[in-house]
C-alpha cells in the first residue's frame, strides 16, 4: 500500500499532470464566460432581430401544443445557441493557442541569436573553412 501510495504520489505530481488539472479549471471557468456572452450578449441581439423572445425556445412543432407536456418538436433554437457556443470557444482557443505560438517562437529566436553569440573562434574557423571546402568541391 505504501509503494501505491509513493507511485501515485509521483504521478500527480509529475509537471504534466498539474497543468491538466490547471487547464481544466481554468477550462470550466472559461466555459461560463462564453455561455454568459452567448445568453446575456449575443442571444438577446438574435432576439430583436428575430422578434422571439428566446432563441432556445425556437421549434418547429410536431405534436402536441407548445407549452404542454405533450408537445414534440424539433428544437433548432437550442441547436444554434449550442452551435454559437461551440464556435465562440473555439475561436478563443485558436486565438489563445496563436498567441502562445508567438511568445514561444520570439523565445526560439532569442535561444538562437544566444547560441549564435556563445560560439567559439575556433568553432567559426571550422565552419568558414567547411564552407570554402564545400564550395571548392561545387566548382
Amino acid at each position: 500500500m505504501k509503494k501505491f501510495i509513493e507511485d501515485f504520489k509521483k504521478f500527480a505530481m509529475k509537471g504534466n499532470v498539474v497543468d491538466m488539472a490547471v487547464g481544466v479549471v481554468v477550462g470550466g471557468a472559461f466555459g461560463k464566460i462564453v455561455t454568459s456572452l452567448v445568453n446575456d450578449i449575443i442571444t438577446p441581439l438574435i432576439i430583436m432581430v428575430t422578434g422571439k423572445t428566446k432563441l432556445a425556445e425556437l421549434s418547429i412543432p410536431l405534436a402536441g401544443e407548445k407549452g404542454t407536456e405533450s408537445y414534440v418538436g424539433i428544437m433548432y433554437g437550442q441547436f444554434i445557441q449550442t452551435v454559437i457556443d461551440f464556435l465562440i470557444i473555439a475561436f478563443s482557443i485558436f486565438v489563445v493557442i496563436r498567441i502562445i505560438g508567438r511568445f514561444r517562437r520570439k523565445e526560439a529566436e532569442k535561444e538562437a541569436e544566444e547560441k549564435k553569440e556563445t560560439i567559439t573562434k575556433e568553432q567559426e574557423l571550422l565552419t568558414e573553412i567547411r564552407d570554402l571546402l564545400k564550395d571548392k568541391k561545387e566548382q
